[in-house]
């Protein structure tokens, strides 16, 4: 399956100086910009992600996302039936999501922003601290959003990173990078999809703005004031009064939320 979009690489996004040059050849200030939201993985049993440690904004929105979903079976060979054994169905497997990730960083010569964050998404692929301290070893979980109202959102991890460095500085300073980033998703408990959006996923992702609160984002969400502690507790959020603008929020499930 095969989700297409636009604001991608087209044109002169990727020619230094040029009319598409810089953020305006990307996603540009009028279109919604894909993120890629990395947070520390949950304790105990829970299915929602942990606090969030970065948030990776995409430059240029991908042209396209592949999804693959599949279902295992298992079939029995039976030496004493002259046909086929019947089939027995195992369950669904889990969404499988790739999509490919441009960094440049021709408009600010000097700057290391791309490999910073060519690392960023390997490091999806390292145990964390925090994890190995609760003794429950695992990669980050990430999420994958794109389009207002959670058109697509995917909670998953990263099973896999391929970076291909495509131009460098005078001085070797890898200055664009074409990343393949294969996301595996981790159904929650109250996965399915969203028929109010149209969601992959339940859960959203918000970016604070001013005068946001976390009392007025649970009244916006789930039209209960007081689950704003859902919120908090889904973004390892200590001081509630502290809710500086940009600051990206996972808001979790309403049933999770309802809890």
């Amino acid at each position: 399956m095969a989700v297409h979009g636009g604001g991608g690489k087209s044109g002169g996004s990727k020619v230094p100086g040029g009319k598409g040059a810089g953020p305006k050849g990307g996603a540009g200030k009028s279109l919604v910009r894909a993120t890629l939201s990395i947070h520390q993985p949950p304790t105990g049993f829970s299915t929602t992600p942990g606090a969030l440690i970065s948030p990776l904004e995409f430059q240029f929105n991908p042209s396209q996302l592949s999804l693959t979903r599949s279902a295992q079976w298992k079939t029995t060979p039976t030496a004493a039936v002259r046909s086929a054994a019947v089939p027995e169905f195992l369950g669904p497997e889990p969404r499988s999501l790739n999509v490919e990730i441009f960094l440049d960083g021709t408009d600010k010569p000097g700057s290391n922003r791309v490999l910073k964050d060519v690392e960023l998404l390997f490091s999806c692929c390292e145990v964390t601290s925090a994890s190995i301290a609760a003794k429950q070893p695992s990669t980050p979980w990430v999420v994958f959003r794109w389009g207002s109202f959670s058109t697509v959102s995917f909670t998953a991890y990263v099973s896999s990173v391929d970076a291909t460095y495509t131009l460098f500085s005078t001085t070797g300073v890898p200055m664009r990078a074409t990343c393949q980033v294969h996301l595996q998703e981790i159904p929650s408990k109250t996965a399915g999809q969203n028929p109010t959006s149209g969601a992959l996923t339940a859960q959203r992702v918000h970016r604070v703005v001013a005068g946001d609160s976390l009392q007025s984002l649970a009244w916006r969400e789930y039209g209960d004031a007081t689950a704003w502690r859902a919120i908090a507790e889904a973004n390892g959020i200590d001081d509630p009064t502290v809710l500086p603008p940009g600051v990206e929020l996972l808001l979790p499930a309403a049933e999770e939320a309802g809890r």
